[in-house]
Order: structure tokens, then sequence, then C-alpha cells
């Protein structure tokens, strides 16, 4: 599958596999085993001592004035949600804002939900409750009628349940989303290794991926959930090296769980130097307790590595509401 109305970028891809309904990562069906959920779920978690110790949250830099900046920057939001600003252009990349049943907040988000205002793209990279929230989209579809979104192949449903009437592209991967021109912005959807459920017969129904952001000036790799595999040497095949890439270092524990779903430190950390980026931008840690890992072990891994020259190169690690200026 793919969109016939959108351009495919790599040459000679036909689209996403899909084997019985459900979309395939690459060319091999991954299908998560409720007996593993249950496994992990029924055992002990041998750092339980240790992470009921860490009290490590992410630094949170108050700014009701994010909103309203007009300088190209990036900023983190808390897990994978950030708003990128590019050309005067805003995208709010999967904004999961508020508390849930499934989901506590363990820090604040640096501004208020009323001060989110003037986004012009929602990107959506899957449809994971950690990235894709209701009430999330509601609010911010509530406080910008004008916004619109780019999804993944099959999100437009979902989506349109949360949001009815709001504008969207779908597109599978490697496939470029139609923006006008005078934007001087071209965003791509691409890659993934990971999965998708919500409910009980949806698994594998809404595809799953990354983005690329790409101006005169900047090229910003959003890598969505991943396990580590072999698309992050295509892309840079593809595009050539970006300028950041903002990449997942937590939710890694225990692997018989996590494995083929998400990356630990050293996976991102070759991730990141398979694309030849110049600088590390960690996210997927910090704000909720997802795994078996304690709170700040990712983030201190990724320094460990970072100082021993493990990274090819720069680490920045901002902090929550930073204005990270590109």
């Amino acid at each position: 599958m793919r969109n016939e109305h959108l351009k495919t970028v790599k040459p000679n891809f036909p689209g996403n596999k899909v084997i019985n309904g459900q979309f395939a990562n690459g060319e091999e069906l991954y299908t998560p085993s409720f007996k593993t959920v249950i496994k992990w779920q029924l055992s002990r978690n041998p750092q339980k001592e240790e992470k009921e110790k860490d009290n490590y949250v992410p630094a949170v830099i108050p700014d009701a004035q994010l909103f309203t900046c007009n300088h190209d920057l990036l900023v983190w939001l808390g897990h994978a949600s950030f708003l990128l600003q590019l050309n005067g252009v805003s995208f709010l990349l999967d904004p999961v804002l508020v508390d849930s049943p499934f989901l506590r907040r363990r820090h604040p988000l640096p501004c208020s939900l009323s001060d989110i205002r003037h986004i012009d793209y929602l990107a959506l990279s899957h449809g994971h409750r950690d990235h894709l929230d209701e009430k999330s989209i509601q609010t911010v579809v509530q406080n910008n009628p004008q916004v619109k979104a780019l999804i993944p192949l099959a999100m437009g449903p979902l989506l349109h349940q949360m949001a009815p009437g709001i504008t969207y592209q779908e597109a599978g991967w490697y496939q470029q989303y139609s923006l006008p021109e005078n934007l001087g912005i071209a965003v791509y959807y691409l890659p993934a290794a990971h999965w998708h459920r919500r409910g009980l017969t949806d698994m594998n129904k809404i595809l799953w991926g990354s983005f690329l952001f790409k101006t005169t000036s900047n090229l910003i790799y959003f890598g969505g959930d991943s396990a580590y595999e072999k698309h992050f040497v295509e892309i840079k095949d593809l595009f050539g090296p970006p300028d950041i890439a903002i990449l997942p270092i937590g939710a890694y524990k225990p692997p018989y769980m996590m494995q083929l779903s998400h990356m630990n430190p050293p996976e991102a950390v070759q991730a990141f130097n398979d694309l030849g980026a110049k600088t590390f931008i960690p996210m997927h840690y910090g704000t909720f307790d997802l795994s078996d890992e304690p709170a700040g072990e990712p983030i201190r891994w990724m320094q460990e590595l970072a100082a021993a020259g493990k990274l090819h190169g720069k680490l920045k690690i901002p902090a929550v509401g930073e204005r990270v200026l590109l």
C-alpha cells in the first residue's frame, strides 16, 4: 500500500507490504504476543529496588512564550512530544500533553495547554497511546482550528474520530507529503521497526514510521518509536546526514519484551552513527513509566557512551521547554 497521490522518493519502492490485513515491518509481519505481556507482568523486575530509589525527572524550563517565537527552533515537551519550527511554520510532533488512565506524567509541561497555539501541522508517527492521545489531539485542534495533520497510512479514520473534520494527509514509507512550495519545507514519512495496537481488533491496522524535515538550511530526523534496524543506513544513503537526529533511548527492559520495539542507548548510538548525523537529541525517557529500567538509567547510559567516544557526533540533552535554536 501507498498513497498514490503522493510522491515516492525511494526508487522502485512499491509501497508498504500488507500480510493478511496487517502492515508488515518491511517484509516481516511482527505481532507481539499477549503471553509475553503476561510473562512480564508476572515476573519480578531485578532492578525493582533501584527503580524505586531513582527519582530522576528531566529539568523543566517554564516558558509561556514558546509558541509565539519566530525563530527556527526545536523544543522538547517531554517523552516524544516536540515543537519544531522551520521557516515560520510550526509542527507539533506526537503530542501527548495530559495524563490519561494509561499514562501519568512525571513532570509538568513548560507551559499551559492554552499557550499551545499557532500550530500549522501535527506530525503523528504512529498510533500507540504514548504518541497519540485523544484528549491532547482534541485540545490542540480546539486551540488551533487551522491545524492540518501529517499521518501514516490508515490513521485517518482514527484521527477523524478524535477530531472530526480535521484535514490530513496519509503517507507510506518513503513518501513526501504535499506542502505548499512557498513554505520551503519538504516533509517525508520514513521507516521504523515497530508495530501498532490500541484495542483488541486493530493489530497492525495502522502504519508506523518516522519523519524527516528538510529546508535549505536544516535536515531534521525524528525517529518515532523504533527498534534498531537497517533503515537508518538507507535513510542516510537517500537523504544524506541529518543535522539533528531525535532518537528514542528508553523503554528497553526487559529485552524479551522490548527489543523488537524500542532501542536501548547503545542501539540508539548505532542508529545515530548509521545516520551520520551531527547532533543527537534523545527522547522517549523520563516522562512516563513504561518499562523496567530505572527512570534515569537511559540518559546516564547515553552520557557514558558519549563520554567514551562511542557517539560520532554531539550529544545535546535539552531540558523540557528549552529552546534549541536551529
